[in-house]
């Protein structure tokens, strides 16, 4: 419990990852127990007999990275408390493969932002989710938590409470304000919610990531999109078409909001790849 409140007030974790942290450490004293009852009879060892159960389990390398990153967090928390004052191994968890985020061209993000009808308020409120998420490459709970009161008109940007609450400045493109614009002007006219929250269902209620998740999916469908999409998708587009435009890679880690440029420079492969395809299509058709 201490440790929640700890995860809680230093480091402003959500409800989602509160509950994430319990399942991984419920899984690791479920491991042990009744072996291991109290602090006292924890030892160095645990963790590397931790991930090698894990692992026999067949678990994928990211989910024993993540409980272990978990347990970690866990052991360091009782040796600053001084409940702990054991020095632990340095575990290494198995290594991660990498996967390459799926982009689209630019072609196709121009014909999916094309593809919500503007005679529907769905498709006024769609069409406005879509150019905020491909021009700021915000992280869908960042989008669908976006409350009116982060939009600064003037300046062009969006102020983004993101992962630890740490705040960053997004910029929008023209075609983002100017669909935003028009939505709010739907809002106002149209509907009686004075919700603070930008995006809302026809109910007046913030929208569910499974609900954006699905209304991607079958845009991408109408457009004839043959790869399968995600909200995170419009996220790699951007950071992706943005260093192939010529943006530096700090410019776009902060951007982003991520914590370290090593997550960022994921992209410039992505970016490479994607050049060398084309030369090579380009080649070829010579």
């Amino acid at each position: 419990k201490q440790f929640e409140n700890m995860l809680i007030v230093e480091k402003g974790l959500s409800p989602i990852s509160l509950e994430n942290y319990r399942l991984d450490l419920t899984i690791f004293f479920q491991s042990f127990l009744p072996i291991k009852e109290r602090v006292e009879d924890l030892t160095p060892y645990d963790l590397s007999d931790f991930v090698k159960q894990q692992s026999r389990f067949g678990l994928s390398s990211k989910t024993i990275h993540r409980r272990l990153s978990t347990v970690k967090s866990f052991f360091l928390f009782l040796q600053r408390e001084g409940h702990y004052t054991q020095e632990w191994l340095d575990v290494k968890a198995p290594k991660l493969p990498q996967h390459m985020p799926i982009t689209l061209s630019v072609d196709e993000i121009e014909a999916l932002l094309k593809a919500p009808e503007l005679a529907t308020p769905d498709g006024i409120r769609d069409k406005a989710m879509l150019e905020v998420m491909y021009g700021s490459g915000l992280r869908v709970s960042e989008l669908l938590s976006l409350k009116i009161s982060q939009l600064d008109r003037l300046k062009g940007v969006f102020r983004i409470i993101g992962k630890g609450n740490k705040t960053r400045l997004v910029p929008v493109s023209d075609y983002a304000l100017e669909a935003v614009d028009d939505y709010l002007r739907y809002r106002e006219a149209m509907t009686r919610f004075r919700s603070p929250f930008l995006f809302l269902s026809k109910r007046g209620l913030p929208l569910s990531r499974q609900f954006f998740f699905q209304r991607i999916r079958s845009y991408g469908q109408k457009v004839g999109i043959t790869v399968p999409i995600s909200p995170h998708t419009l996220r790699h587009s951007f950071a992706t078409h943005l260093l192939e435009a010529g943006a530096s890679l700090r410019a776009v880690q902060s951007m982003l909001g991520h914590a370290s440029v090593v997550t960022t420079q994921l992209y410039t492969h992505v970016s490479s790849q994607r050049i060398l395809s084309a030369f090579d299509l380009y080649t070829k058709k010579k």
